[in-house]
């Protein structure tokens, strides 16, 4: 499988990229050691999003990568809840997400052109966004609620945040909505508020999470644009 095709990332793109690794090395140098794991997992996890933006199917062999080391290190930082998503949910959904896009694959690229390396992106109906509001409110709520009572994660309500909605994001994900960018969007910035309280505190490797988020952000937005814009171009090829 092609992990790209000529023209697939643009400037942006490539500033997302470059501008983690550099960020990566920064760190590195100011901190006086040189972080792997942290790094590892910084920088395929921007590759990721940014391939998840483009619609790329490939998005999943760095996901692969960046999901294992990111559970590996919410279990030592105790944020269980991020432990939970990344090891039972977000892993297996990397396989069964490859083999979905592969099932659906091919659409119309920036040029115009068919590219079997890309998904197709869809818009959900105004009655299921309001359901899609209603639903996260309650899950946060009641899983926040049990991690605060049962657990000893000190940001329990954060951490269910980012847990239910990474979940839902993850399944509109692999079910092609572009309504994932939104949520998607909102984990974002509470992860990276979530990050720097760990490490405030002495977190290992939360320094270079927290850099990890700060490109996940700016590249949910960038990808919220290209799939809204790609469903709206197929929903006019179809009238």
């Amino acid at each position: 499988m092609k992990i790209l095709t000529k023209g697939t990332l643009k400037l942006f793109d490539w500033f997302l990229i470059t501008g983690a690794v550099t960020l990566n090395l920064i760190y590195s140098a100011l901190s006086g050691e040189l972080d792997i794991i942290g790094s590892i997992a910084s920088v395929t996890g921007v590759v990721c999003v940014v391939l998840v933006a483009k619609r790329s199917i490939s998005n999943y062999i760095f996901g692969i990568i960046n999901v294992s080391l990111y559970a590996y290190i919410s279990y030592k930082s105790r944020l269980y809840g991020d432990f939970a998503l990344n090891a039972f949910y977000y892993l297996p959904m990397q396989f069964i997400g490859w083999a979905m896009w592969v099932r659906k694959k091919g659409d119309l690229n920036s040029k115009g052109q068919i590219d079997q390396s890309i998904v197709r992106s869809r818009i959900m109906m105004w009655h299921k966004r309001v359901l899609l509001v209603l639903g996260c409110a309650v899950t946060i709520f009641l899983t926040g609620f049990l991690l605060q009572r049962f657990t000893a994660d000190p940001q329990p309500y954060k951490d269910a945040a980012t847990t239910v909605l990474s979940i839902i994001a993850m399944f509109l994900m692999v079910k092609q909505y572009t309504e994932q960018w939104i949520l998607w969007a909102i984990v974002n910035i509470i992860s990276i508020l979530m990050w720097m309280f760990v490490w405030i505190n002495g977190g290992p490797h939360a320094g270079l999470i927290v850099i990890m988020y700060v490109f996940y952000l700016a590249n949910s937005i960038n990808g919220l644009i290209v799939w809204n814009n790609a469903a709206i171009k197929d929903s006019r090829m179809k009238v």
